[in-house]
């Protein structure tokens, strides 16, 4: 069983699952009732998506990750759809930018504004029309830029290039008919080299998405499939599904090898779907059953027995859907390594839940923040279709660390510790990182704020507002520097505006007192 040895060596033992208060959380969301088995929900740093009934088509609610509490009943909508919107995925390198897919047989591709929705979103940045039946699934390439891939009813997967113009594209670079039926889940490599497909014939194949050939194809008779997963780099699948007995099951396998699992284990008799999330950071296996309110969690080993138990996150509010945050949304100082999102409809709500590891203190544990892919695209689409294959750049979550750009870890690989993540930091000195040229805004207005100090007489310049002296710290001489100063001005700026406005409730206080005591006076 995947609990044995009972006792071992893991710093991710004692990961428990946190459900966030009430006013954390998101309330009166109209969740779909669609039967579908996906997830419902997107998340990113910047927004959560979460598909909504609507009358006469399809829609899907957009909602500022920090607007938490009740939503307006009559909030804004993305409703450009004719049908049911089956599918939702943010971009990973553009958080403003998200894709759908529908019961109307296209897919979608939305601008989000940076600022709150104040009316409908009905005219889509392009429209994917080339499946003949409705569009069920939808999956972004993790390394090249516009790259996404469907999958329909009409047994088809294609691949398009947003990068092309155009609102309307009719014609995908590729279209992969291997299938035979419906394809039930899409999963990709660390590279994107390789997708891994569920299909409703009970296979699960391994596909080369450019030259469209079957590398790895097999069934296995006592396992039927419903959902499948790369682990990262370490060679294998994972898979859920139902057993000959209707029993809940998840299955191992080996990726060059899918004749018989590696390991096949029954764990209940619900009749829910599973859905597997696998952290290739901490090589954490989450498995979130749909119709039960339980998050199981599993440790996985490149050697026998592969997988090992760690706990379950038990809830009486069964879910419907789940949204999974970027790791670069993560709250790191409080130890958070993962947080789900949790669809409950019967409550209209949305509970985020936060696993953590316990720790006693309060500064950064690199132990458990490897390099974590970054928000840039290592590949162009053409870089991609001209069969190029990089791995993901990645990026320290180190508070006010620089990104870097290196290869990532291979399975065996221990986490960075301080001192190599230090040295990195000091080698990536001189070149721009990731974050700097996802900022180019605020490195310009930073540029022109120093410009303007410049140009003062000498005995006009003064400490910044930031609240260092400029004649002790020396002004900055690259762009990550004054990125940090940008960022230390905008927290000055916030704890000025909160000093004035406790001072205007003084004032106003005063002059309430003064009053009562003007009318007493008259008395």
């Amino acid at each position: 069983m995947s609990w044995h040895p009972q006792y071992r060596s893991s710093k991710f033992r004692h990961v428990y699952g946190k459900a966030a208060s009430k006013d954390k959380c998101y309330d009166c969301v109209p969740i779909t009732h669609n039967i579908n088995d996906n997830y419902f929900c997107a998340v990113n740093p910047s927004f959560i998506a979460v598909v909504t009934e609507c009358v006469g088509g399809g829609a899907f609610l957009v909602i500022p990750i920090k607007q938490t509490g009740k939503l307006d009943p009559h909030y804004p909508r993305v409703c450009g759809h004719k049908g049911n919107v089956l599918d939702i995925k943010w971009n990973p390198f553009n958080d403003f930018v998200i894709a759908s897919c529908s019961e109307d047989a296209t897919v979608k591709i939305w601008d989000i504004p940076n600022q709150l929705l104040k009316r409908n979103i009905t005219t889509p940045k392009k429209e994917l029309v080339g499946h003949t039946r409705r569009v069920g699934l939808i999956e972004w390439h993790p390394t090249a830029n516009d790259i996404l891939f469907s999958s329909g009813y009409d047994y088809k997967i294609m691949i398009w290039n947003l990068s092309v113009t155009g609102a309307v594209l009719s014609n995908p670079v590729k279209i992969l008919d291997a299938h035979k039926d419906v394809v039930l889940s899409m999963s990709f490599n660390t590279n994107g080299s390789l997708l891994a497909t569920a299909c409703r014939d009970r296979k699960i194949r391994v596909i080369d998405p450019r030259a469209g050939t079957v590398l790895q194809e097999g069934s296995y008779k006592s396992h039927r499939v419903n959902k499948v997963l790369f682990l990262g780099n370490m060679k294998m699948l994972f898979s859920t599904g139902t057993s000959r007995w209707n029993n809940r099951q998840i299955a191992l396998w080996d990726q060059n090898d899918l004749s018989v699992p590696l390991l096949e284990e029954d764990l209940d008799g619900s009749s829910g779907l599973l859905f597997p999330v696998y952290d290739s950071d901490t090589r954490m296996l989450y498995v979130v059953g749909k119709g039960d309110g339980n998050i199981r969690y599993y440790e996985i080993n490149p050697e026998k027995p592969y997988l090992n138990y760690l706990m379950e996150y038990h809830s009486h509010l069964p879910q419907k859907g789940i949204g999974m945050m970027p790791k670069r949304g993560l709250d790191v100082a409080a130890c958070e390594i993962f947080r789900f999102y949790k669809l409950i409809p019967t409550k209209s709500l949305i509970e985020p839940i936060s696993m953590i590891v316990p720790r006693r203190s309060e500064s950064y544990q690199a132990d458990i923040y490897p390099q974590t892919a970054a928000a840039q695209p290592a590949l162009t689409a053409a870089e991609w279709l001209a069969g190029i294959d990089k791995e993901p750049l990645l990026v320290s979550l180190r508070p006010r660390s620089e990104a870097v750009m290196s290869p990532p870890q291979l399975p065996d690989q221990e986490p960075l510790s301080e001192d190599t993540d230090r040295s990195q930091q000091q080698e990536s000195q001189g070149r721009l990182s990731v974050e700097d040229k996802q900022k180019p805004r605020e490195i310009e207005h930073s540029r022109k704020r120093l410009k303007v100090y410049e140009s003062l007489p000498e005995n006009q310049q003064t400490c910044l507002s930031n609240g260092f002296d400029m004649f002790e710290c020396p002004p900055p001489k690259t762009e990550s520097e004054l990125l940090q100063m940008y960022y230390r001005q905008q927290e000055e700026i916030r704890r000025l505006r909160e000093l004035v406005i406790q001072k205007d409730i003084q004032i106003k206080q005063l002059s309430l007192e003064l009053r009562n005591l003007c009318t007493h006076t008259d008395d």
